[in-house]
């Protein structure tokens, strides 16, 4: 047998596929195996089906900019797609569906999430939300969970002028973030390096809550966080 004959398929890729048009679609995650489907008109009749599509699916878009998937071996693993069938690409918010924390709610801890969507916990009781995102003595730093590229990342309000226990703040990461693998036992920045203490944490910026597992690095920016400026500024501000 010839050394093409032995050729093996590329590995499958999971993707979430939203419907065209359709703000209330939560997406459907689709695995992409090209030993499965040969050709790309054979999977869109399978994300057709996944969907439950009023019409055939006939074109793949990127959700943020609207370009079209022309081929299977360009889908992405872990990428969002938009599907549709021969209509135009229509732009709308889908990465950010059900991004609304519930509100008003209390845990066992005393965590609150208020009627702004902003975290509070004792030890955080300088930063509480005064209506403005930037409070007197307080900033903020918003966190991904570790390998999740369906929920947005949540805030973190911190204050300037009170003692940041580390323990206490891994401890309040764990009840927000709720990872599948258990307690907060790190936090990362993007670039998969590790924080080590609350003295390195910079206002406005992104990092990554890690549990006992590896930091998987991961799009989360690109695909979590609204591409416009101003959402990113004001992304939980009511």
């Amino acid at each position: 047998m010839s050394s093409r004959g032995l050729a093996l398929a590329p590995p499958a890729k999971n993707v979430v596929v939203y419907r065209n048009g359709d703000p209330f679609f939560p997406g459907r995650k689709v695995v992409v195996n090209q030993r499965r489907f040969l050709t790309f008109e054979a999977f869109l009749n399978e994300v057709t089906k996944s969907i439950h599509a009023p019409l055939a699916v006939r074109n793949l878009y990127t959700p943020r900019h609207g370009h079209r998937v022309a081929e299977l071996g360009d889908l992405q693993d872990g990428c969002h797609y938009v599907a549709a069938g021969f209509e135009k690409f229509k732009k709308l918010n889908y990465l950010n569906h059900g991004r609304k924390e519930l509100r008003g709610t209390r845990n066992s801890k005393d965590l609150q999430v208020s009627t702004s969507g902003w975290l509070f916990s004792p030890i955080f009781h300088s930063c509480r939300n005064t209506g403005s995102s930037h409070a007197l003595g307080c900033f903020y730093c918003s966190v991904f969970r570790n390998g999740d590229l369906l929920s947005p990342p949540f805030p973190l309000p911190l204050s300037k002028s009170t003692p940041l226990q580390w323990d206490a703040l891994l401890a309040t990461l764990t009840e927000k973030a709720n990872l599948r693998s258990g307690a907060v036992n790190k936090l990362c920045r993007l670039d998969g390096t590790q924080v080590s203490g609350g003295e390195e944490l910079v206002n406005g910026d992104y990092y990554v809550a890690v549990g006992n597992e590896e930091y998987k690095k991961l799009p989360y920016f690109e695909l979590l966080v609204p591409q416009d400026s101003a959402c990113r500024t004001l992304w939980y501000v009511d």
